[in-house]
C-alpha cells in the first residue's frame, strides 16, 4: 500500500487508501447483512462454487429421499388394503370351517344340511366379492394378477422392491367351489372331504397374509432408514449452505465499527492537505 506525502496536495494518497478501506468494509458488511437476512452462507455461486455444487447435489438427494418416503408410505397402504381383504376372507373361511365341521357329524338331518349349504354358498359368494373389491387405483390386488410390481423405495435407480401377490384368493383359486365344498355337506363323508378343502384354503390365505406382513415389515424398516438418511443429508447440506448466525453477527458488528472508523479517517484524510496552508501565513 502506497504511503502519501501530506505536503503533496494534488493527489491525496491517504484519502484514496481510506476510501478503498471503506469500500472493502462496506462490501463485507453487505455480505454479512445478506447472509443474516437469508440465513444462507452461499447466496450465489461465486460465494463458494464447490460448496454450491455439493449443496445442490445434496438437495437433489434429499428431495429424492423425501419422495421415496412417500412411495414407501403408499406401498404400505397398498399392502394394508390387500391385508384387509385377506383377513376378511380368512374370517369367512373359519366360519365356513365351523359349518362344514357341523355337517361332518351324522347327527344332522337333510334340512339342517341344506341350510348349511345355503349359508356356505352365500359366504363363498362374498369371498368372490371381496376379491373383486380389494383394489387400489382400480388395480386388483388379490386375484393373482398383481405380480412383478416394483416399488421405488429410494432415490437411486436401483433402489426398488419387487413384490408378487400370486395367490388367487377367489373360490376357484382356493378350490372351494360349490362342487368341492357346499355340495358335499349332505353326507358326513362328503363333509370330511369339504373340511379338508377348506383347511387347505385357510392355509393358503394364511401363507398370503404372512407374505404381505413380511413385505410390510420390510417397508417399515425401509421407511425408518430413509428417514434417518433424509435427516443426515439435510444436516450435511445445512452445514455447507446455511450461515452460522452467531458468527456472522459478530462479523457484521465488526464491519459496522470499521465502517465508522474508516469514514472518520476518510474525512480526516480529506482535511489533512489544508495543513499546507500554514506555510503561507
Amino acid at each position: 500500500m502506497a504511503i502519501g506525502d501530506s505536503t503533496r496536495i494534488n493527489t491525496n494518497i491517504a484519502a484514496f487508501n481510506a476510501l478503498n478501506a471503506l469500500k472493502s468494509v462496506n462490501r463485507s458488511l453487505e455480505i454479512s447483512q445478506l447472509r443474516l437476512a437469508t440465513g444462507r452462507r452461499i447466496n450465489e455461486v461465486s460465494d463458494d462454487p464447490a460448496g454450491f455444487t455439493i449443496s445442490r447435489r445434496l438437495e437433489a438427494r434429499a428431495r429424492g429421499i423425501s419422495v421415496a418416503i412417500d412411495n414407501v408410505g403408499t406401498a404400505k397402504n397398498v399392502l394394508s388394503i390387500a391385508e384387509g381383504g385377506l383377513l376378511n376372507i380368512s374370517d369367512i373361511l373359519i366360519t365356513i370351517k365351523e359349518k362344514v365341521t357341523q355337517a361332518a357329524s351324522d347327527t344332522l338331518g337333510s334340512a339342517e344340511r341344506n341350510a348349511i349349504k345355503i349359508e356356505i354358498d352365500q359366504l363363498t359368494d362374498e369371498i368372490n366379492n371381496i376379491v373383486s373389491e380389494t383394489t387400489f387405483n382400480d388395480i386388483a390386488l388379490i386375484d393373482g394378477t398383481y405380480s412383478n410390481i416394483s416399488f421405488q423405495t429410494g432415490e437411486g435407480t436401483t433402489n426398488t422392491l419387487t413384490v408378487n401377490f400370486t395367490t388367487v384368493a377367489d373360490t376357484t383359486g382356493l378350490s372351494i367351489t360349490s362342487a368341492n365344498l357346499s355340495s358335499r355337506v349332505f353326507t358326513a363323508s362328503g363333509a370330511s372331504i369339504a373340511l379338508s378343502n377348506v383347511n387347505a384354503a385357510i392355509e393358503t390365505i394364511s401363507a398370503a397374509l404372512q407374505e404381505v406382513g413380511a413385505i410390510s415389515s420390510r417397508l417399515t424398516t425401509k421407511e425408518s432408514t430413509l428417514g434417518i438418511a433424509l435427516i443426515n443429508t439435510e444436516a450435511t447440506r445445512s452445514r455447507i449452505l446455511d450461515v452460522d448466525i452467531a458468527s456472522e453477527q459478530l462479523r457484521a458488528t465488526r464491519s459496522l465499527i470499521l465502517q465508522q472508523t474508516a469514514t472518520a479517517q476518510l474525512a480526516q484524510a480529506n482535511i489533512t492537505p489544508q495543513n499546507v496552508l500554514a506555510l503561507f501565513r
